[in-house]
């Protein structure tokens, strides 16, 4: 037993103190779905509904005979490392800093003030998350405290690998001595691709593995394809848990020995979608990068699926449900089953008939908007439709060219939506 295997081991009994295992179990509609065996890591089920308690709680375990009884804990973190720092804070009755930047949702704020209770204190700083570490970084410069780091740091690493410690044992109870035929591992930072990759590979299996990262912030893919440590110039952050512009150096050189095309890359709207099935479907709440696993199964080919044994890492559930229409919002136009134009309504009473008729029993107007009324012949009007079949639209816009109106699909077209929706 390697000392990387046997230091997650140690991590993992450890953990066991503060919290049970989480569970490992077969999925049957996607193992119906795909034709395959699925296996989902329940990491939406820790205390703080994430793995990032894992890390943190190894990395303050580890230090706290190497710092003073005064010192404190300190991070930065707008969501689920901030809720796994001040968890831990008040498991080992340690004092904890967390420095959140001002726009962070006050539900997440309260969440982490829950875990931490009165052995956290909250500090919001910044407009943005860099401004944020870079008040954290200054304060233990100063002498603060000691930072506890998201994920670029060999004992966050550690205790991340705990998530498949723990599945491997739990797999062996259930399908004996097989191996899985491949892992699913989401991506952000870092800290836990790394982790799992490397016990994966200390402890002997030859199941293959393969990394999900979102389309908008596919930082270790560009890592891999520049053979060098890169940063993103920019990312798109909807997908909050995995949008980072930077890996960790640490963690990029833990997993440099991969290939580009170990990366799968999924888009922030079919995350969505997948989001929304699970929540109908299984009543399982995902945050977004918490989908990342179970939506990039949708890029691999049904025959390289089939009949495998596949296990899933599902990295956390801590999902804000103000967010939740604009999750239905992006699943609905990602499936094509919602969509916006602006048109040019003639200036003359029956146009709106006219234009309903138009619409079959299945198509639902669920906006309708007046964007510039004037004296000219057309005024425009912005409209979202709705509808159960996306070959809908086909018949729809045969209808509208018919009409002869002028219009236009704005549905992809991302800087006008932006502008006009």
């Amino acid at each position: 037993m390697s000392e990387f295997v046997q230091d997650v081991t140690k991590a993992m009994v450890a953990l066991r103190n503060v919290f049970t295992e989480t569970p490992l179990q077969r999925n049957e509609f996607l193992s119906q779905k795909y034709d395959a065996e699925i296996y989902l890591k329940r990491e939406d089920l820790t205390p703080v509904r994430s793995y990032k308690i894992r890390g943190a709680f190894n990395f303050v375990s580890e230090m706290l005979d190497k710092v003073s009884q005064d010192a404190a804990f300190v991070c930065a973190s707008a969501g689920n490392h901030a809720q796994g720092v001040s968890f831990v804070c008040h498991y080992f009755k340690r004092r904890g800093i967390i420095f959140m930047p001002v726009t962070t949702p006050q539900q997440k704020i309260d969440k982490t003030r829950i875990f931490g209770k009165e052995f956290i204190e909250i500090r919001l700083v910044g407009d943005t998350f860099d401004q944020c570490y870079e008040a954290a970084q200054s304060f233990v410069a100063d002498g603060g405290g000691v930072m506890a780091p998201p994920f670029d740091d060999i004992r966050i690493v550690t205790g991340q690998a705990t998530v498949l410690c723990e599945a491997a044992l739990q797999w062996k109870k259930l399908n004996g001595g097989s191996e899985p035929d491949l892992i699913i591992v989401p991506v952000g930072g870092g800290g836990l691709a790394s982790g799992v990759s490397n016990f994966l590979h200390e402890y002997g299996w030859k199941t293959k593995i393969r990394f999900v990262e979102p389309e908008g912030a596919a930082s270790l893919l560009a890592c891999l394809k520049n053979k060098k440590h890169v940063k993103l110039e920019n990312i798109n952050t909807f997908i909050d848990g995995a949008a980072v512009a930077e890996i960790g150096a640490l963690n990029y050189t833990m997993l440099q020995q991969f290939s580009p095309d170990c990366i799968i890359t999924v888009p922030e709207n079919r995350v969505c979608s997948t989001m929304v099935e699970m929540l109908n479907v299984e009543g399982v709440v995902l945050e977004p990068a918490g989908a990342l696993s179970i939506d990039a199964l949708k890029s691999i080919s049904c025959q390289e699926l089939k009949g495998k044994k596949i296990l899933l890492v599902i990295s956390g559930g801590n999902f804000d449900f103000e967010r939740l229409p604009d999750i239905k919002e992006r699943s609905l136009r990602f499936q094509g089953l919602k969509k916006y134009f602006i048109f040019g309504f003639p200036q003359h009473p029956g146009t709106l008939r006219s234009f309903l008729a138009q619409l079959a029993p299945d198509d639902d107007i669920v906006r309708f908007e007046y964007l510039k009324k004037s004296t000219r012949n057309f005024g425009s009007v912005l409209i979202a439709i709705e509808t159960k079949k996306y070959d809908n639209f086909y018949v729809l816009e045969k209808n509208f060219q018919a009409l002869g109106w002028p219009y236009r699909d704005i549905t992809n077209d991302q800087v006008l939506f932006d502008f006009v929706i």
